[in-house]
């Protein structure tokens, strides 16, 4: 448990860590909140020549409404996720997923960014950042750029950064008229990591009819995926049990459901289903 010999940097400032990623290349992690980084490094899986640390740049943690949108920096922790007011008021989804999170310790050093880039399919963030529709403001050599949530995650442990970029925030509108939102996980009892996590976020029409829905997933294939089968099932419906219960047998459609010692593929897509359900009730009953 002893990690490979590597350089320590921390970086003052984001143009500071850009630079120093663009220098060591592939040889150089970055280090944020360090709760899946250092684990790998320690048993060796990971072997990194330069860690980039950039926990101490404060203006990459913030959480604010602009023009009609929420901006977090990507270096926000997800204790102060937990306890934002502003968050609590326009998108309680947020507020709901981030005591979900490991324990106190984690939640006061882990950082949103950090487990967004790291895309461990069992983490619980990247379901409410794809039912939110967010987008991923990436910085790099060559300037920014925007990538789409559902764009983000590529595969297992694999993100659409390229090599030299660092995520610097998460940015998405603020729902308006009568929404509902909800995150509900099965914890595995010994990581806590989601064997399936459901965030939803919902609206209803004048006719408290399904207006939009919009559902992420976590724990189930290799990847968070958008339950897109559960979203278009919903649409125009009316918010009953039926309809719920109909549009949750879609929630495992189109992907390859993982399977393990704790939970195989037919029990996880029972899950999924079971998950998906209790999410669409709780949204549509705070919509």
């Amino acid at each position: 448990m002893i990690p490979a010999q590597f350089d320590y940097i921390a970086a003052k400032n984001l143009d500071e860590a850009l630079q120093l990623l663009a220098q060591h290349k592939d040889n150089a992690k970055i280090l944020a909140g360090g709760h899946s980084l250092i684990p790998a490094m320690k048993l060796r899986l990971m072997q990194p020549g330069v860690l980039i640390d950039i926990s101490k740049i404060k203006d990459l943690a913030y959480i604010r409404e602009e023009g009609g949108q929420v901006r977090i920096g990507a270096m926000t922790t997800h204790y102060q996720i937990e306890s934002s007011d502003l968050l609590r008021r326009v998108c309680p989804l947020l507020t709901d997923a981030a005591p979900h999170l490991g324990d106190v310790q984690v939640r006061n050093k882990g950082t949103l960014g950090g487990s967004l880039a790291h895309a461990d399919p069992a983490a619980d963030w990247p379901a409410p950042i794809l039912a939110l529709g967010a987008e991923m403001v990436v910085s790099g050599a060559k300037g920014e750029r925007v990538i789409k949530a559902e764009e983000f995650f590529v595969d297992l442990l694999t993100t659409a950064l390229q090599p030299g970029e660092i995520l610097r925030e998460i940015r998405f509108a603020v729902s308006k008229g009568k929404a509902g939102q909800s995150y509900v996980k099965f914890r595995h009892p010994a990581s806590g990591f989601a064997v399936v996590g459901v965030a939803v976020s919902l609206t209803k029409d004048a006719a408290d009819k399904c207006q939009s829905a919009s559902v992420g997933i976590t724990g189930v294939a290799a990847k968070a995926y958008k339950a897109t089968g559960v979203e278009n099932a919903l649409k125009g419906a009316a918010l009953d049990d039926k309809s719920l219960r109909a549009a949750a047998a879609h929630a495992a459609d189109g992907v390859t459901v993982n399977s393990d010692l704790f939970a195989s593929a037919e029990y996880r897509k029972h899950l999924a289903e079971i998950y998906t359900r209790r999410a669409l009730e709780q949204a549509a009953s705070r919509a």
